[in-house]
C-alpha cells in the first residue's frame, strides 16, 4: 500500500528544514538581544543582574528623536534608554511587542534601561 510519492516526501522534509532553520524572528536594532528574560518587577525588587533583558509592549516614546521609550510587561512599566546603543525607535509602532537588552541604571530617583539592543 503507498501512501505518499517520493516527491510529495522531498517537499515534506523541505518544508520541515526550512520551518526549523533560522533563529528568532523579526527584526533587530543593535545586538541581538539573548538570555533569560526578567519582568520589571524583578527589576524593581534589585532581584536582577544589572544587565537584563526584557520584553513587553511598546507603550510610549520620544516624539522627536526616538531616543527613548517605555516598555510595559505583565508587572510594570520600564524606561529604556538608546542614546548610547546607536539606534532610535521611531519607526517601531506603538503597542509593539519587543524583546531590549541593556544594562539597569539610576537617572535621579528612576530606574532605567540603558539598551544595547532591540527585537521587535
Amino acid at each position: 500500500m503507498k501512501f505518499f510519492s517520493i516527491p510529495a516526501v522531498a517537499l515534506l522534509a523541505a518544508l520541515v528544514i526550512v520551518a526549523g532553520c533560522g533563529g528568532p524572528k523579526g527584526r533587530v536594532l543593535g545586538k541581538d538581544p539573548t538570555g533569560k528574560i526578567y519582568d520589571t518587577l524583578a527589576i524593581r525588587a534589585g532581584d536582577t543582574p544589572a544587565d537584563v533583558l526584557i520584553q513587553g509592549k511598546l507603550v510610549e516614546k520620544c516624539p522627536q528623536a526616538g531616543c527613548w521609550f517605555r516598555v510595559q510587561d505583565g508587572s510594570g512599566i520600564i524606561k529604556v534608554d538608546t542614546k548610547t546603543a546607536g539606534f532610535v525607535v521611531t519607526e517601531i509602532p506603538l503597542e509593539t511587542v519587543i524583546t531590549v537588552s541593556g544594562k539597569l541604571v539610576m537617572e535621579g530617583d528612576e530606574q532605567l534601561l540603558q539598551a544595547t539592543g532591540l527585537r521587535y
